[in-house]
Order: structure tokens, then sequence, then C-alpha cells
């Protein structure tokens, strides 16, 4: 097991180039079984769940191999599997995306309920609720799921009570190969949905109207391959902002597609922060001023992200005045507010809302990640401290981080990872 340990550092200062989106990433990596022809991705991100769902893949007879750290070529036009096994599909959430591809190509699928970041139910049910909509039929148990469709999927309209971004993925994947048009309402409308809408219809998918309330499936007797660049990551970018603010920098973010985090933005200057955008996908963050409290509440897409809610937590914990935030995404995602506190951090909870008061300095602390985006917090938390702040449970971190360590300390951080006692 490792840590992290951070301390004050000063303001963080330079320029640091975001990867490609690990949201993105994923479910392009499981439409890849749909592909009868090589598939190259580029800008693939080095994470854990990435790892997992390319073994996954593996698992199910794709062939998998890298071309350099972050290109990665995938051939599943001899996968013969429809079933993945149940180590790996409990290690993440993500893999549950396998089972849309696995059933519009063989007809049926087997897999395990997925694992994951422990920040609510996140039910499976909108996902079911598409595939029995196109007619299959479902057998469920405490642990499996069996999907069939011996005559092949049927396009059908389908309206989302939610708008979940992983039940949007698996359907339109699922009617890529269905017969008809499936039509989603009240879909997902992240950007990443719209990565995965461009790379399916490389493949040679009939995909319109991602990005938007009503997406369109027209099925396609088969798909073949691509050469396909994964979006960058808008969380990550985040992140740097973030680490930007609550430090007094001054960073400059490379391979940043400023429309995908608008509602960042703009809270970043509420709270006193200067955004520059320019037109070669950077943005600078600078900070020359002491900032101030703010209100944010998370939303779909294209409203304040959840994945950003924690870092924001950190930040407004050492600005002046109050601050309140609204989670209305997940019901369990203020894990970190313990841990936060630790470091002296002023919090108040009320079910979905928490009250922050900022304080002039927090305390260092030792604290662990409790989940991906906490963990991030955590670490940015920790950049304020005198003295050190030890985080554990890191491997959330690496989750969705690339090497979060070697990018904040080329910035001026005082930041080390080292093997535990």
């Amino acid at each position: 097991m490792e840590r992290i340990i951070v301390k004050k550092s000063g303001p963080l200062k330079g320029s640091v180039k975001i990867d490609g989106a690990k949201n993105s990433a994923l479910p392009i990596i499981a439409a890849s079984l749909l592909g009868t022809e090589p598939i190259t991705l580029e800008e693939v991100p080095n994470l854990k769940d990435v790892q997992i769902i390319l073994k996954v893949l593996q698992e199910l007879g794709a062939k998998v191999e890298f071309l350099d750290d972050t290109t990665v070529r995938i051939d599943s036009s001899s996968i013969d599997k429809y079933e993945a096994s149940y180590e790996l599909m409990s290690k993440m959430r993500a893999s549950f995306l396998v089972m849309g591809p696995l059933l519009t190509r063989f007809g049926k699928t087997r897999t395990s309920l997925p694992g994951g970041c422990a920040i609510g139910s996140r039910p499976i049910d909108l996902h079911l609720k598409g595939f029995k909509a196109l007619e299959a039929e479902l057998n469920v148990d405490d642990y499996v799921i069996e999907a069939t469709a011996e005559n092949g999927l049927v396009g059908k309209t389908i309206y989302l009570d939610f708008p979940s971004v992983g039940a949007t993925q698996n359907i339109m994947m699922a009617a890529t190969m269905a017969q008809g048009e499936t039509v989603i309402e009240n879909p997902a409308k992240e950007p990443e949905i719209v990565d995965l809408a461009n790379f399916l219809n490389k493949l040679g998918a009939d995909v319109k109207g991602a990005g938007t309330s009503t997406i369109r499936i027209r099925g396609v007797e088969k798909l073949g391959g691509t050469i396909h660049q994964i979006i960058p990551d808008r969380i990550e970018a985040t992140t740097f902002m973030v680490a930007s603010a609550i430090t007094g920098g001054d960073i400059t973010i490379k391979n940043c597609i400023t429309s995908h985090i608008l509602p960042v933005i703009a809270k970043l200057r509420e709270m006193g922060c200067k955004v520059v955008e320019n037109e070669d996908d950077t943005i600078r963050v600078y900070c020359d001023k002491k900032l101030c409290g703010t209100y944010i509440k998370t939303l779909p897409y294209p409203g304040f992200p959840t994945d950003a809610q924690a870092q924001f937590m950190a930040l407004m914990s050492v600005v002046d005045g109050q601050s309140k935030v609204e989670e209305t995404v997940f019901e369990n995602r203020f894990m970190h507010v313990e841990e936060l506190t630790k470091m002296g951090a002023i919090i108040a909870t009320d079910g979905s809302e928490a009250r922050i008061a900022g304080v002039p300095q927090l305390k260092g602390a030792k604290v662990r990640a409790t989940d991906l985006r906490a963990g991030a917090a955590l670490v940015l938390a920790g950049l304020t401290t005198e003295e050190e702040t030890t985080v554990s449970d890191i491997y959330h971190i690496d989750r969705g981080y690339n090497d979060i360590v070697g990018k904040l300390k080329a910035l001026g951080a005082d930041i080390r990872r080292e093997e535990m006692d």
C-alpha cells in the first residue's frame, strides 16, 4: 500500500497537460467489442480503471496492444465469449458497459454486478430497462445478470427517468445493431456521450442527436474499425484549476476544451480567480487576491459536475466567508467532509446540503481517500497545510489520475508518494 504526503508549497506555477478523459475512454474501449476490424485509440489515459477494462476485453478474446504510452490497438474480430469474470467486473462499475456491446453482437451476455466507488446506490435499473425495451429477456439474481435476445434486439423508444450517463452509453451501444430505429429520450448530454457517438459513427454506426435531448440510433448489420482520439479529461482539468486557485498560483492548463467546463470557469471567476480562455485549447488560471465563498449545485451536464464538488469544497474551506454546496446527483457524496474536518475545515451537512465556513489555514492530518474525487480534494487541501498531510487509500486516486504527484511536483508542489510502513 502506498500513500501521498503533501504540505504547503506556495503558489503553484507552470503548465500541465491534461490526459484523455477516463469517462470517455472506458465506454469507447467497451464499444470496441463491436468492431470486426482493428481499432486504434489515441490519448488513452494510463489509469487503473483503463487497465481493468482492457483486461476484460482480453478475457473475452480481444487482442490488445499498446503502440506507445497512450495509443492502444484493439482487435475484437475474433472474440467468441460473452461472459466476463466476476473478479474483474466487481472491481469497477464501468465494466458493466460491456453488456450492451456483447448483447447486440452475440444476442446474449452474462455479467456480474459492477463495483466502483461507494458514492451512492447508482442503480443499474435504467440500463436493464433499456435492454428490456429493446426486447431482451433478463434474468437477474443477487450477483449475476443474464440477458438474451435470440432473434436480435429490436429498436424502440426509451425514456430515461434520469439522464444516466452509463445507461445512455449502454443503450446506445446495444442499439447500434438492433433492428430498426431506437430513440432515447432524456439521455445524458455529457461530452463523453458525444465522444462515444462520434466513435460509433466512425465504426459505421448511425447515431444522431448525441448531446441533445433526443438520441436516434438506426441499427446496422455490422461495425468495422477506425482510429479515434479520446477527448481531454474535463475533471482532471478542473482539479488543476482548483490547484491554482487554492494555492494562489498561476497555472496554464494544456489540452482542455473550455466549452466542457463552463460552470467551473464561472464559479472560479465568482470566487475571484482570473480565468483566461485561449484559442489553442489552453486555459490560464491565476489568483492575485484572497478568494470569497460561493454556492454550487451539482447537476447533470451542462450543469456543475458532481465530479468537481469535492475539489471545490476543499477550496471553499480556505476562502473568505461562507459557501454552500447542494449535491443532487449522488446521495452519498459527502464522505470527504469528515476527512476535511480532520484538517480543520468547518463544514456542516444536512442531507444533500453542506455549508462551509472558510478558515485562514488548514492543518496537516492523516486522512484517507474515501473515493476518487475525495482523494483529489484531500491532496488539494494538503497543499495549504504547514504540517504534512498524509493521504492513504490512494488506489482510489489512481483510478482517475495519471501521475498526479508528478504533475503537481512539476508545478512546485511539496508532495511525494511512498510505501506505507
